[in-house]
């Protein structure tokens, strides 16, 4: 697949850098992503790209590592004795997915064509604006799908220490899946327990906000100062997400332990 069967460029010429079309998405999505730290780029993948994406997904998905656990919104499993059982480091709560790692995805995927697209990366450095960004070079990390089955959900948390996210919707649920922000629940070095513990107890739902993303749909959004999650995939059909990694840095492996932790036993018997 070529990157002009991939990327909706009549749309987004984003091989032309002094096409005013692409300077305007560019400024939008740097606007949005200060004033609400998120923003969307709708239909950036074209449909027949994302039909291939969904189909290797779903032939993957016999070997995708199923997480299904109780975690806080700092993705610990465990809780802390020294703090009050309604910390919310001690708060606990179901998620569930399955997760495709980077190594088990073939080289020549729409996948991987899109993450390692230089079009796609200089697109995103300028809309997060904190420098050039480098390929993560983890064995694991660097780009996954996500899917979720019936059932399946991924409880309000925080994302570690990583700047921005940034998610490609490929196919939704038939109802549920909903993504959902409460933008700057904290701010660094503010933990901000007590607004934190307010939303996981559902007593500020007033700053949650739910962001609409459409197949072919890229999201960035700074989760590691913003509590966010995907509420529980109801009926047949699979959701699934493309999940990307990029650095400010060259050569950036990933942590072994996390990687047990997310990718499962296989990862974990490599690590040793």
């Amino acid at each position: 697949m070529t990157i002009e069967n991939l990327l909706n460029l009549e749309r987004y010429p984003l091989n032309d850098r002094h096409n005013p079309k692409r300077r305007a998405i560019v400024d939008q999505c740097k606007a949005d992503l200060k004033r609400q730290l998120y923003c969307v780029i709708p239909d950036l993948v074209l449909p027949q790209a994302l039909t291939a994406l969904a189909a290797e997904a779903k032939q993957l998905l016999p070997d995708a590592n199923h997480n299904n656990s109780l975690r806080n919104c700092y993705l610990h499993r465990q809780t802390d004795a020294s703090l009050a059982k309604d910390h919310p480091r001690n708060m606990q709560d179901r998620s569930s997915v399955q997760m495709i790692a980077y190594d088990q995805v073939t080289d020549d995927s729409p996948l991987k064509q899109f993450y390692h697209s230089d079009f796609v990366r200089d697109l995103v450095a300028e809309i997060v604006d904190e420098g050039s960004l480098f390929d993560n070079e983890d064995l694991y990390q660097p780009a996954n799908y996500v899917c979720y089955q019936d059932g399946d959900e991924s409880s309000w948390h925080f994302d570690s220490d990583n700047s921005f996210t940034m998610t490609l919707m490929i196919q939704p649920a038939d109802s549920g899946g909903q993504f959902q922000m409460s933008p700057k629940t904290r701010s660094l070095p503010d933990e901000n327990y007590n607004h934190v513990g307010d939303v996981l107890n559902g007593q500020r739902d007033d700053t949650i906000v739910s962001v609409g993303r459409e197949p072919g749909a890229l999201c960035i959004f700074k989760g590691c100062n913003s509590l966010h999650r995907v509420t529980p995939v109801q009926g047949d059909t699979l959701r699934i997400m493309g999940v990307f990694v990029y650095e400010f840095s060259p050569g950036v492996l990933g942590d072994p332990e996390v990687n047990a932790t997310i990718y499962g036993s296989r990862v974990a018997q490599t690590s040793l």
